[in-house]
This record gives structure tokens, sequence and C-alpha cells, in this order.
């Protein structure tokens, strides 16, 4: 039911055992690996639903669509970054976002989820109807406005904002005389053979483009205003690809994935209960890769390991770019942009052709949708978690904020599955609306889940939703106690609130 003409059609849907009909059963927003994930989940474990996915740009694979940038790569190993269902069948565990569009891809085409995918449909506002138990969606695109209806919304939109990163101000910025970048934003031109190159920042992002540019550059200096924690690893996982020789793909993966949580879970508990005790750890397989290159200042943060996410240099190819004097880092902070590069608050020229503003994300709650319940804004802050999947008090909704300490689609694949429970749940009790109540007198004690002390994790707390100490009102970092719980816990679990739509709501329907 389309209400705008320039739109195309939806089939109307009517599930088993719901008494209201809706265009689609679930509507999922973006097509990256979270939705691209649930769609995989929704086929296999409720193929009764209908579904769509609204994806504004015109490929699938979100992040990895939109950046660009040299050396776009996983931060995570792909036997957890990839699907519970479907093996990475790439000889690196480390992947280049290319290798990760056309996993991807794949997936969409031999699962026929391509057909379901909206490109170019920015969803802008969805209102929760209680009359009805439908989410009145709006979606813009290149020949209007349309509007659809879904019984249930999930948000797969990840947890930036695609359309502004965030801007660190810098002084005489239009002073320079070089070209300035954002990685976000990475133009497909750009020429920086034998030039000098600054990349502002020293996380994820400019740990991947340093070596990377460090190829075709005539330098490429990482200006950190801190160090960072660095852990390496080789890009290829030896054990994985054994295992792959001798056994079936299906059963080399799950081993590899359950191999790679254990340790994933181990190394950060470790870090957290002992940090002092792993920083050496850390420090030491550094000083092993640089030897007389090593520089304490350069290397030493002022924070505990694991209190901000670790950077992952796959085969050490940062400290290898080092060694060979293609590249260098820089501890120091930015006093302004000049013509000749950047000048430093200790007085230091740093000259440069480009300058790269690794600096960070923006974060963006809901993909930035004006979401509403019976027409008033819903102010997520407000809210708690629920099974890190859904939020108190707001129904038929469900989103994926991934793991901080492991890889987004643990926790993805995760939701997914929880929600198909969910929609299974309800068909079989003819329910329309199903809601995790929390009373207003709860008295939970509020967790500050979010006490990394990144950058974007601190400039966003405000807008982020409450969690608890105790599951299930908690969005946790622990993926093999989440597991459990998910695997263990009733759908009907004296929380979950379940209700048919009013009678007003079923006769209009009918008409």
């Amino acid at each position: 039911m389309v209400r705008n003409q320039t739109a195309e059609t939806i089939p109307a849907s009517t599930a088993q055992g719901s008494t209201v009909s809706a265009d689609v059963d679930v509507a999922i927003v973006g097509a990256g690996l979270s939705g691209i994930g649930m769609a995989a989940h929704l086929q296999a474990m409720c193929p009764g639903r209908s579904f769509t996915l609204l994806e504004r740009r015109e490929n699938l694979g979100g992040t990895w669509d939109l950046f660009r940038y040299p050396g776009v790569r996983s931060d995570s190993d792909m036997h957890t970054l990839g699907f519970v269902f479907e093996p990475w069948k790439h000889e690196k565990s480390i992947a280049d976002g290319e290798a990760i569009l056309q996993y991807l891809n794949r997936i969409a085409d031999e699962r026929d989820i391509r057909r379901h995918i909206r490109f170019g449909a920015t969803v802008v506002s969805a209102d929760w109807d209680s009359s009805s138990a439908l989410w009145h969606i709006v979606t813009e695109h290149d020949r209007g406005r349309s509007e659809m209806t879904a019984r249930f919304l999930y948000l797969g939109s990840g947890y930036y904002d695609y359309d502004q990163p965030f801007d660190a101000g810098f002084k005489g910025r239009e002073d320079f005389d070089g070209q300035v970048v954002h990685p976000q934003f990475w133009p497909e031109d750009l020429d920086y053979d034998d030039k000098r190159v600054v990349v502002i920042g020293s996380g994820a992002t400019a740990v991947t483009i340093v070596p990377s540019m460090a190829r075709k550059a005539k330098m490429v200096t990482m200006l950190q205003r801190t160090p960072t924690w660095y852990a390496t690893r080789p890009a290829k996982d030896a054990f994985a690809n054994a295992l792959r020789r001798i056994l079936p793909e299906e059963i080399a993966y799950r081993l590899t994935r359950w191999k790679n949580v254990t340790m994933q879970d181990f190394f950060y508990k470790r870090a957290r209960n002992n940090p002092a005790k792993f920083g050496e750890f850390l420090t030491g397989k550094i000083k092993e890769h640089l030897g007389n290159r090593y520089d304490a200042e350069t290397f030493t943060p002022p924070y505990d390991p694991w209190d901000q996410r670790l950077c992952l240099v796959p085969d050490a190819d940062l400290f290898e770019a080092i060694k060979a004097h293609r590249a260098e880092i820089v501890t120091d902070h930015i006093d302004r942009f000049v013509p000749e590069g950047i000048l430093t608050k200790s007085g230091k020229l740093i000259r440069a052709d480009i300058i790269v503003t690794a600096t960070g994300l923006s974060l963006a709650i809901a993909g930035k949708i004006d979401m509403r319940k019976d027409g008033q804004p819903i102010d997520f802050s407000e809210h708690f978690y629920y099974k890190g999947c859904m939020f108190s008090n707001l129904p038929n909704l469900a989103v994926v904020f991934g793991y901080l300490n492991a890889s987004w689609t643990l926790r993805a694949d995760l939701n997914s599955e929880y929600v198909c429970k969910l929609l299974n749940q309800m068909q079989a009790i003819v329910a329309d609306v199903a809601t995790p109540i929390l009373p207003e007198d709860h008295a939970l004690e509020e967790d500050d889940l979010f006490d990394f002390s990144s950058g974007y994790i601190q400039r966003s707390k405000h807008i982020m939703p409450k969690s608890a100490k105790n599951l299930p009102w908690r969005l946790n970092q622990d993926y093999r106690k989440d597991r459990a719980a998910m695997k263990n816990d009733r759908v009907d679990d004296g929380v979950m609130q379940f209700d048919t739509a009013p009678s007003a709501a079923r006769a209009q329907a009918a008409e």
C-alpha cells in the first residue's frame, strides 16, 4: 500500500496469523552487513514473511561501499566479521574492502536477496501507529517521496553519520596550498605518487591508510595527538587455511570462528584484568618489529589497553613502512594549517602536499531517521536497551549496534536470529505487537556501558540509549554470554508483552 504515485507498488502482505495487512512484514533499513544478514535469517527462519531492504546508496555493502580510501580493510578477522551461516573462503582472514564487497554481493545473489532491495531509498521518517500496529515509513528517492507500512522495523543502518564526519575544526585550513581529504569522502582520482602526505589521527583508519599510501608517496607522516595501542597479527590465518585443506568448509569455518571468538575474549579480559602486564606484552611485540626504530614516546599511550579499541596492524605493515623510512609517526598537537603544511604547537613545521584528516566519525542513532511513536518524537537516550537488540517500551523495533571489543557481525547474527524467533512467536499466538515493557518505577541501576575513552564514543554518549548493570536491559559487551542468554532465554520471558491491533484498526484494514 504505497501512498505516493511516484513510487513502485509493493505487494500487500498478510502473514499467517496476523490480523492487520501491511505493505511488508519487515522493513530493513540498510543493505550492509546488518541488513543482508537479517534478510538471510528471515529467509531461513521465517520463510513466510515478506521483507524489503531500504538502502540509501545505489549499491549494497554499507560501510564497505562508502569507504574507498587506500588499503581499506577489516579490523576484525573475517571468520567473526563474516556471517555465522556463510563461510569465509578467502585465504586472507584480514580482508580488504573489495573482498568483503564480493562476499556480500555473492550472498545477495545466491540467496536471491537483491530483488528485495530498494536502492536509492533514504528513510527520512518512521512513525509507529498504535491504532493499526504498523510502522508508517517515509522514504525519499529521485522520484520524490513514498510511504509504506511495515509490521516490524529493523534498523541495520550502522552507527555513524554517513553525511557528516567529525570536524576537528583545525585553524587555517583555507591557508593550506595543497589538498585536504577526509577518508569518508575519498576522491577516486587522488594522485599521491612521490608526494608528502600527512595523515592526522592514529585510529584504525589512519593505521590502514599510512602503510598503503607509503608504497607510492614520497613520505607519509602520521600526526597523532596521543599514541595508540597496536596489536599485530598475520593477515592470513594459518589455522583456518590448514583446516580448510582437511575438513569440509563449513566445519573448518565454525571451528575457526570458535577459536577466534575464544581468543578475542581471552585477550580482552586479560587486558582489562591486568592492563599493565598486557601493555608490556603489546609493547614487546612492537619492539620486536621495529628494533632500533622503536621510540617509547611514540608508542606509549596515556591510557590502558582496551580503554579504546586496539588498532590492528596485519603483517606489521605500518612498522615495516616505518623501518623502510617511507612513513613516520609524530606526536604533537596541531596549532594551525599553513601554506606549506601543518604547524604544531611545539613549533615544528610538517611539510605536506596532501593532508588526510582521519579524525574520526560522528555517531548517529537510527540512521538519523525521524523516529516517532504515535506522532511523538522518540528520544532513544530515554530508553533502555533490551537484550542488546530492542528498546524498553518501543514496539516492533530492533537495531544492531555491534560490539566494541569484538566484530560487528557477531551481534548482528545474534540479533537477527532473536528477531526471527520473536516473529515466529508472534505468529504462533496471533499477536501484532511485541513490546519489552519496563515500568516507570523500575529502579534499574544504570551502567556506563560506553566507558571507552575513544573520542567518537565520548562525543556521542548523550544520544545513546541507556544500559543497566544486568541483562536483559543492557547492551552487553560479552558475545559468549550474550549467545548463551539468547539461546536459553524464552522469547515470552515475562518482560516481552504481546498484543493485537485494536478491533477498530482491524475493521478498517478489512475494508
